[in-house]
C-alpha cells in the first residue's frame, strides 16, 4: 500500500492526528523535519501498522514535510482497516 504522510514538527508526542483519504497527518517530536524525523516516522509507522522494520520504505520526500511511503508486510485489506480507524 502506498500512503502519504504530512509531517508536522512538535515538542509533544509522536502521533497520527488525522487522515484525509490516503494522507496521514502526523505530529513528529522533532524541531526540524530532516533525516532524524524520517527515522522517527519509520519507527512510529512500524508500530502503527504492526509490520516488520523492512515493511516501511520512504519512496519520495526524504527532505520535505510531504512523504510518499510504501507499507508492506500485511495484506492490503489489513492495512486499509488500520487506515480506516484513523478519524
Amino acid at each position: 500500500m502506498i500512503i502519504k504522510v504530512r509531517a508536522i514538527s512538535t515538542k509533544g508526542e509522536n502521533a497520527v492526528i488525522s487522515r484525509i483519504g490516503s494522507v496521514l497527518r502526523m505530529k513528529v517530536k522533532t524541531t526540524k523535519i530532516s533525516t532524524e524525523a524520517n527515522d522517527i516516522i519509520k519507527e512510529f509507522l512500524i508500530d502503527f501498522f504492526d509490520v516488520p522494520p523492512s515493511g516501511i520504505n520512504i519512496i519520495k520526500g526524504n527532505n520535505g514535510k510531504e512523504k510518499t511511503i510504501e507499507v508492506r508486510g500485511k495484506s492490503e485489506e489489513e492495512l486499509k482497516k488500520v487506515m480506516d480507524a484513523v478519524p
